[in-house]
């Protein structure tokens, strides 16, 4: 009972109008903070408090305005029951829009940015009409004739409500101390090998992070997390089976890379690992053979989602000419529990997404120059003893080809907009308000297979969604994948079609010529591209007569899976400084290239093939075919040994046949 006589001081003593301020006091404190603080595990904390306390007020709220509004709402209308009245629709405002940021954050993939901004204005509401509202009762109360009462049930009422809305934040630095995140060693091994230079840590790599020194590898990788919490499953899944994820664990690479160590020193490696393997390369896996050169999380992960995400510059040079950040954590991120501690770190992402958006989210890789970070390579005098020499350069490529409009986002194709296309989707980042092309919520978002051409290795190593990846991949190759937002400025047909020239009539005792011509009609950058040394695309020629006889061909393969030599083949011969072939993929020793041959964006290439054919024959059939596989069966052979029975499977690009008719002598 209130030991005040008078009923106005009663109402200032009443534990329940006490209690609701207290937490709004609360609820505005740790709102604001939010907020104007950076992100931090205390913020985190008072994320989750504000929402249990959020909860805690309604009930208590709902008494109390019930019971206020029906003692007040009888007397005259004032600035004083306005400002009430406005508070108290605040209030309510609040209270609906975080009930429904709170069921957001708990079932839904994001919360929503209308929600949110009401959210945010009613609290600026509530400040802006509850404080004067206070301030003139209490005003009031200090000057009323009988203040005797009032003036210290006044006094009271806010030294009670301040307790309520203040103490809770204890509560925050004692769960911090509780908190025991977990310690990253972003330290580089005691006998770490600075054989580059203690300042290029990573040499010969141009990967560099931000700190300078090293990243555990724990805080790169992870990337099932933004799968298994339900918002980025679509992206999660395309990923799983693409070549940024198996960067690291291709037998081949890994094959290549331990020849490279062997012979050149462990160090060596680190020029592979800023775009094969950054997570082992950044935490100093690729140092000496006590273990493996790529660590666990390095081999399962490749290029893992924070490890694109997290690079925050890039130079055109190449040769991962990137600067890697290391972006800080959730609560309860690193973990793998099921359960409490999991559903903490997806409702804190969620409700408290500005951090995750603003570190993972930027312009720079909606940018060709980011891909250029790893897609153009080069080697130098560092490297090869010699000298420097360009390898592939899939962005020069681009950039000074057809497809590159500076200036002009119309009629220019990039890199993403072919590689990535566009999706129907659910994910929470769905929508870019940056295309031209596009709304900030379309419901799509970019692919993250990053179609390419490799329709071996997913399949070889058994990854999730291998066989949808590689089926997808083949009709990538052969130009068979529509992509509708760049269908008016891209050109229709295959990828890289084969046409035929042929006479229309042969006479017998004449030699025939036919031609096989190649255009490249919708491949951004060279066709083909990559490491030129491994990839094979030949063109296969089959003469035939009438009854399917064999009369000329050319561009066969052995029973080894060897191509006949004399083949018209788009490949690469590079040469060391001895002048013999770089057949083993061993590119350190590089200097140049005796033969090199590839198709320029929307250029085009021809072969001539000349043959005699029997007498007997009324008609020539004649079919080519374009071929590509990803790797020479040398290399494989020497990787892995002949008798492994490995080979590269060999898609068809595209194909064109002609019938010839055969005249006798007039």
């Amino acid at each position: 009972m209130s030991s005040y006589s008078h009923p106005r001081a009663h109402e200032w003593t009443r534990p329940l109008a006490q209690g609701v301020v207290g937490l709004l006091i609360f609820e505005a404190l740790t709102g604001l903070a939010n907020y104007l603080l950076p992100f931090s595990v205390a913020n985190q904390v008072m994320v989750l408090l504000h929402t249990a306390a959020g909860f805690v007020l309604v009930i208590p709220y709902v008494a109390y305005q019930w019971r206020h509004w029906r003692i007040y709402r009888s007397l005259r209308t004032t600035h004083v029951s306005l400002t009430g009245y406005l508070a108290m629709a605040m209030v309510l405002l609040l209270i609906i829009s975080g009930l429904v940021l709170t069921a957001q954050a708990l079932f839904a993939t994001r919360i929503s940015r209308a929600w949110d901004v009401v959210h945010l204005l009613s609290t600026a509401g509530l400040l802006g009409s509850l404080v004067p509202h206070v301030a003139t009762l209490f005003r009031r109360a200090s000057n009323a004739a009988d203040g005797t009462e009032l003036k210290p049930a006044s006094r009271a009422f806010a030294r009670r409500a301040g307790i309520v809305g203040f103490a809770p934040l204890l509560l925050v630095p004692a769960i911090v101390l509780l908190h025991k995140p977990v310690e990253l060693n972003n330290e580089l091994p005691a006998d770490y090998s600075y054989v580059f230079g203690k300042d290029r840590p990573f040499a010969p790599s141009l990967a560099r992070t931000a700190s300078g020194g090293a990243y555990d590898s724990r805080s790169l990788s992870g990337s099932a997390s933004c799968g298994n919490g339900g918002c980025h499953v679509e992206v999660y899944r395309e990923w799983e089976a693409s070549a940024h994820r198996y960067a690291a664990m291709d037998p081949a690479f890994q094959k290549v890379q331990e020849l490279m160590g062997e012979q050149n020193g462990p160090e060596s490696t680190r020029y592979c690992g800023g775009c094969h393997d950054p997570i082992s390369l950044f935490s100093g896996t690729k140092n000496i053979f006590a273990g493996d050169l790529t660590n666990l999380a390095g081999y399962q992960e490749g290029v893992s989602c924070i490890s694109c995400h997290a690079i925050r510059e890039t130079d055109t040079k190449g040769n991962a000419a990137f600067v890697m950040t290391q972006p800080g954590r959730y609560m309860f991120e690193y973990s793998d529990t099921v359960g409490a501690p999991r559903l903490i770190r997806d409702f804190l992402i969620r409700a408290y997404p500005r951090y995750h958006v603003a570190t993972l989210e930027h312009k720079l890789f909606k940018s060709p120059e980011f891909c250029a970070g790893c897609h153009k390579q080069f080697i130098d005098e560092e490297i090869n003893k010699v000298g420097w020499v360009q390898l592939q350069n899939q962005y020069d490529n681009w950039r000074t080809g057809r497809w590159n409009h500076p200036g002009d986002a119309k009629t220019t194709i990039e890199c993403r907009e072919c590689h990535m296309p566009l999706q129907e989707s659910k994910d929470p980042a769905r929508g870019d308000d940056l295309d031209y092309n596009r709304k900030p919520s379309d419901g799509k978002h970019r692919s993250h297979r990053f179609l390419g051409a490799n329709q071996w290795i997913p399949t070889i190593l058994k990854l999730p969604g291998a066989e949808e990846h590689v089926r997808l991949t083949e009709q990538w190759l052969r130009g068979e994948i529509t992509v509708p937002e760049i269908a008016d400025k891209w050109r229709d047909g295959g990828a890289v079609p084969v046409a035929l020239r042929a006479p229309e009539v042969a006479r017998r005792g004449e030699k025939v010529t036919v031609e096989a011509s190649l255009r490249n009609n919708k491949v951004g950058h060279d066709y083909p591209t990559g490491p030129l040394d491994i990839i094979q695309s030949w063109v296969e020629l089959e003469v035939t007569d009438q009854d399917g006889r064999v009369v000329f061909e050319s561009g066969m393969r052995d029973s080894a899976n060897f191509i006949e030599p004399g083949s018209f083949m788009l490949k690469a011969e590079p040469v060391d400084q001895n002048g013999n072939v770089i057949d083993r993929h061993n590119l350190w020793e590089m200097v140049g290239v005796r033969y090199r041959r590839a198709i320029f964006p929307g250029y085009s290439d021809k072969q001539e093939f000349t043959f005699s054919y029997p007498g007997h024959a009324k008609e020539l059939h004649v079919r080519a075919r374009l071929l590509y596989r990803k790797a020479d069966q040398f290399l494989l052979n020497f990787l892995f040994g002949a008798k492994s029975g490995m080979t590269a499977p060999i898609t068809v690009m595209s194909e064109d046949s002609k019938v010839i008719r055969v005249a006798g002598d007039d």
